[in-house]
């Protein structure tokens, strides 16, 4: 037996041991509990009788306040209302204040992983960062991160910039930032994510069943949502870590008005962490930076990334209501090539920028009680820039890939019922990309610009009993491109069934469609760094990318106990091979094809009052077909990863929160080559994607503590990536070097530390 496996085993058993040391949650009266509130929080809470002393409620108080605050609201038809930092009213929900499709928006699984991520009735799972506990190696709600612990996300690359979800690329999903498409995703050119989580409310990913008023995004939608609501007191939050400072205020400028601030910069430049180090040693294997030729030496190397975010927020009546975004995207590396050449020393400085800037701005307008409209103008700018000095052949080669996105969205909903409500609207999108490529020895130069006007209208219908048991979306979306001439019609189906009290049944269905994608030109792009650059689709040689997927699931919650099951098909059509990243016969072929992965995910989540543990588990088949590959023949997806098996457990004591995690994969496919048949700079490979690399086995630990200085609220935290030091191999291809055949591995991260501290003021 090996040791990681013996090691693998006893991380097992230790799970299972905890997991039945531990009771079960019993409901107790919500006045106990709010008496038990009051006592460890110091706070005070008026209420009628009437109101609450029948009702029985099974929750933590090991949580933070405004988490247990929530959850009670989520689980009571009770609203918590904030007199000062003591004192709390607890009303009934008034019916007439509240629109129907805040009722429609029921929360059915609360704590779905840990605290803070919660599943929808309308299929979404929704992630709070103000109320995120905490996951295995993660000390703090990093979007791109957490929703890798959802089952069927992966990112097959340990990356945030190469998310795959149900098999798809990363341009299949959709990142929106308060309804702003973003194309850039990830700092340190894709380990971290690049959206600070301190301004962000909610964030709902969706895998099907996609509501109408999206486009794009064929495999998920990501969506950021910032705070909206203007508060009556301000908020202001330092942080600290191995690789960033951040920091963030939410500050009322009037009962009208408020301004929200945030700000991350990488403190890499000034501080050498050995969590920098890991990172520099895992994001530039394999690149320009480390692959220079033996004469010349690449040194003193320079990164930063910093990311800046504000939203004013101004409530003109009301009924009315303006807002404004910005955000400031940013990432930059810059290294010198020195080389001796006939005896004179040469130097030369080759640089990456990425750089993502967006805007808009928003009015809504609440006519009535049945009636609303929001109305959003957006810009979005992406630009990545690369400059690479090749001393030794005297070649300096620029290269520029830039997305320009500018729209327009206009949404009405009209609420028929307090269970039936309608929404509709009209989108306006213009998306230009431009690509250059410039070379001066020998002299190249090549710039193609694409731009693509989008018209797209929507339709959708939601309903939702009385009692709560039955939740019916149903949708349809037009696109137009009117470049092509070319209608796509998008139906959408999700359809959400309670029985037998503790059972729930789940049926999705959606068309989607995309213009923009990814293609991927390895070595050759962005100094080997960033091999990935956006391209418009040309309805010819680049299609406009197609899919349609269906999906059931059932699901049991009762007693903290939750089991949950999906099945789904999901087919894509018009993806091309440079897409895809081949590595094999196929890298340098330009062929159109499809996939096709069937599968199913499973989650098993059991909470007691102080500890929580999960098992989930996915299965796909995810096959390519392309009629001028393979001889027609079908044959495994670059990103087929057949099982997964993702094993967790948090405890939480007081202001101490633990978790431990174990993740582990079936290897990717590769291509092995031919060796006898490969000679004279040729490769001959075998069939494509006939093997797997090795299984991918990973074990994290993360700690918080909560504490507080003066009347501060302080929270210290700790986490180990990859706590077994696992040598996983995530990529491997082939290369001819010297008439010789080589072997080409990308490694994982090892054994990475990371320490934070968050103070909130």
């Amino acid at each position: 037996m090996s040791k990681t496996l013996k090691t693998s085993l006893f991380l097992l058993l230790f799970f299972l041991c905890a997991f039945s040391g531990f009771s079960q949650n019993q409901k107790r009266p919500l006045t106990e509990v709010l008496s038990l509130i009051e006592a460890k929080y110091k706070v005070s809470f008026s209420y009628a009788d009437k109101d609450v002393k029948k009702l029985l409620i099974d929750i933590s108080t090991e949580k933070s306040l405004d988490h247990i605050l929530n959850e009670i609201s989520l689980k009571t038809n009770l609203q918590f209302n904030k007199i000062d930092q003591q004192f709390y009213t607890i009303v009934k929900y008034d019916k007439k204040e509240y629109t129907s499709v805040q009722q429609l928006e029921e929360v059915i699984i609360t704590d779905y992983l840990t605290s803070g991520i919660y599943k929808n009735n309308t299929g979404s799972i929704s992630i709070k960062p103000e109320q995120f506990g905490i996951l295995p190696g993660l000390i703090e709600a990093d979007v791109l991160q957490t929703i890798q612990a959802l089952p069927g996300v992966l990112s097959v690359d340990e990356t945030v910039s190469n998310i795959n979800v149900r098999g798809g690329t990363h341009d299949q999903n959709l990142f929106l930032y308060d309804g702003i498409k973003m194309y850039q995703s990830g700092h340190f050119f894709g380990l971290i994510s690049a959206f600070n989580p301190q301004l962000t409310h909610k964030i709902s990913v969706i895998k099907n069943g996609t509501s109408a008023k999206y486009g794009d995004g064929i495999s998920s939608i990501v969506d950021m949502q910032l705070s909206d609501k203007i508060s009556s007191d301000s908020n202001i939050g330092l942080g600290l870590n191995l690789i960033s400072a951040d920091g963030y205020a939410k500050v009322p400028l009037g009962k009208k008005t408020e301004i929200q601030v945030a700000a991350r910069r990488s403190v890499t430049d000034i501080l050498d962490t050995p969590t920098y180090n890991n990172y520099f040693d895992r994001v530039f294997q394999d690149t320009d930076l480390t692959n220079t030729e033996d004469a010349a030496v690449s040194k003193n190397e320079h990164f930063y990334f910093y990311d800046t975010a504000i939203k004013f927020l101004y409530d003109l009546s009301e009924k009315d209501k303006i807002r404004f975004n910005f955000l400031n995207i940013y990432n930059a590396l810059d290294y010198n090539e020195e080389a001796t050449i006939n005896t004179t020393n040469e130097a030369s400085n080759s640089q990456l920028k990425q750089h993502n800037i967006a805007s808009g701005i928003t009015y809504e307008r609440q006519w009535n009680t049945k009636l609303n409209t929001f109305a959003q103008i957006y810009y979005s700018n992406y630009d990545l820039d690369g400059t690479n000095f090749d001393i030794l052949n005297n070649q300096r080669l620029i290269q520029e890939n830039e997305v320009v996105d500018g729209g327009l969205k206009l949404h009405a909903n009209y609420y028929l019922s307090p269970t039936l409500n309608i929404n509709g609207g009209f989108q306006f999108t213009e998306v230009g990309i431009s690509n250059l490529e410039d070379v001066n020895n020998p002299v190249f130069r090549s710039y193609i610009k694409r731009v693509i006007r989008t018209y797209s209208g929507f339709a959708e219908a939601q309903f939702q009993s009385k009692n709560k048991n039955t939740s019916v979306r149903l949708g349809i979306r037009n696109n137009y491109f009117k470049k092509f001439n070319l209608h796509l019609v998008e139906p959408r189906l999700h359809i959400n069934q309670r029985f037998l009290n503790y059972f729930r049944v789940e049926l999705s269905a959606e068309y989607k469609s995309q213009s923009t994608t990814q293609i991927i030109d390895l070595q050759k792009d962005f100094l080997g760094i960033e091999k990935r650059r956006w391209v418009l689709a040309n309805n010819t040689t680049i299609p406009v990318v197609k899919s349609k997927q269906a999906s059931f699931g059932l699901s049991y919650n009762k007693n903290k106990l939750l089991l949950t099951a999906e099945a789904y098909i999901k087919q894509v059509d018009g993806i091309t091979t440079r897409s895809q990243g081949f590595q094999n016969q196929y890298q340098f072929v330009n062929a159109i094809g499809n996939y096709e992965v069937k599968g199913v995910d499973i989650l098993i989540n059991k909470q007691f009052q102080k500890f929580g543990t999960w098992l989930s588990y996915s299965y796909s088949k995810n096959n390519y077909s392309f009629e001028d590959l393979n001889d027609g023949a079908s044959f495994p997806n670059n990103f087929d990863i057949t099982h997964v098996i993702d094993f967790a457990s948090t405890f939480t004591l007081e202001n101490l929160k633990l978790a431990l995690g174990l993740n582990w994969h079936s290897g990717r496919p590769f291509t092995l080559p031919n060796y006898e048949a490969s000679n004279n700079n040729t490769i001959i490979y075998q069939s494509p994607n006939s093997s797997r690399l090795e299984d991918y086995l990973r074990a994290d630990f993360s700690a918080t503590y909560q504490f507080n200085i003066g009347k501060n609220q302080a929270v210290l935290g700790t986490s180990i990536w990859n706590i077994l030091n696992q040598k996983n191999t995530i990529n491997t291809y082939f290369t001819i070097e010297n008439n010789e055949l080589s072997k080409v591995e990308n490694q994982s991260l090892g054994l990475t530390p990371n320490v934070s501290f968050k103070v909130r003021f």
